[in-house]
């Protein structure tokens, strides 16, 4: 089974590093599966999940609160403001993160604000849809 090299960078640190057979993103017009030898694409990410399915069918699974996303034949990288592994992400925050953006979104007070706060809630149900599908994977 052949694969292609999966790199998933953060404003912090690199997050993965690693040989894949498929990576799963969520791009600006909908879900991407890139598999070996892909065609050469870039596109931006919406806030969501990053799944990346290693040889022997594990999948590594991660968030990204946007970003890019660039396929070369050998390599996918992503690149992200944030990038954390979906393991990691605390739901609690999560949370607090979604009832905030969702009472901010509520007092409507100008464009600006209600742009930053639907950005908010955005990432937020992003973070909570992310450990959602990795709670759905562990089950299986």
């Amino acid at each position: 089974m052949s694969t292609i090299r999966c790199d998933i960078v953060s404003a912090e640190a690199e997050i993965f590093h690693g040989e894949a057979v498929m990576v799963v993103a969520t791009g600006e017009l909908g879900e991407l599966g890139i598999t070996p030898r892909h065609a050469p694409l870039i596109t931006r990410l919406k806030p969501g999940h990053i799944d990346v399915v290693l040889q022997g069918g594990e999948r590594q699974q991660f968030y990204v609160s946007g970003g890019i996303l660039e396929v070369q034949p050998q390599v996918v990288t992503v690149l992200a403001d944030t990038a954390v592994r979906a393991a990691d992400l605390d739901e609690a925050a999560a949370q607090r993160a979604k009832k905030e953006a969702e009472d901010a979104l509520a007092s409507r007070t100008d464009a600006v604000e209600v742009a930053e706060a639907q950005a908010k809630l955005a990432q937020a149900l992003a973070q909570l849809q992310a450990l959602e599908r990795l709670r759905k994977n562990l089950k299986h």
